[in-house]
């Protein structure tokens, strides 16, 4: 695979690269061999809490997830959350649990390859600002998460 890194900016090929990039921009909330979150800071002093996982794909390819809660799943209704998966350019929308709830979950899977810090970094924040765009339609302007 051909990886192009221009001159003064790092690149991020695993997820250890990752960390380094994160811990030195963000305080890591969770820290762990596979997993690692921290909370971004937005306009009107609003925050969004973002995971990152390394995970490995059917075909043993490792990748990084990074998500990001939206709302519990009860308040979302599942026609919408379909519809806003298809009009999506970055970006879809999972459920998991948190906490013992199931909610909605904004995701974006990258390959390392393909990845640079600049990259990486405006990827979470368009994610961050997305999600947090959602999470105020839905719970009225809250800043729950």
């Amino acid at each position: 695979m051909l990886v192009i890194v221009l001159p003064g900016l790092p690149s991020v090929q695993n997820f250890e690269d990752i960390r380094a990039h994160l811990a030195s921009r963000h305080k890591l909330t969770q820290n762990q061999p596979f997993v690692l979150s921290f909370d971004l800071k937005l306009p009107g002093s609003r925050v969004q809490s973002l995971f990152l996982a390394d995970i490995e794909t059917e075909d043993g390819r490792r990748v990084l997830r990074m998500s990001t809660p939206v709302a519990p799943l009860a308040r979302l209704p599942a026609e919408k959350c379909l519809r806003f998966n298809w009009a999506q350019r970055v970006g879809f929308l999972a459920v998991d649990d948190l906490d013992g709830t199931a909610f909605v979950h904004l995701c974006e899977n990258r390959s390392y390859g393909m990845l640079g810090a600049r990259e990486l970094d405006r990827v979470l924040t368009e994610i961050g600002q997305l999600a947090d765009g959602l999470e105020s339609l839905v719970s009225r302007g809250e800043d729950r998460l």
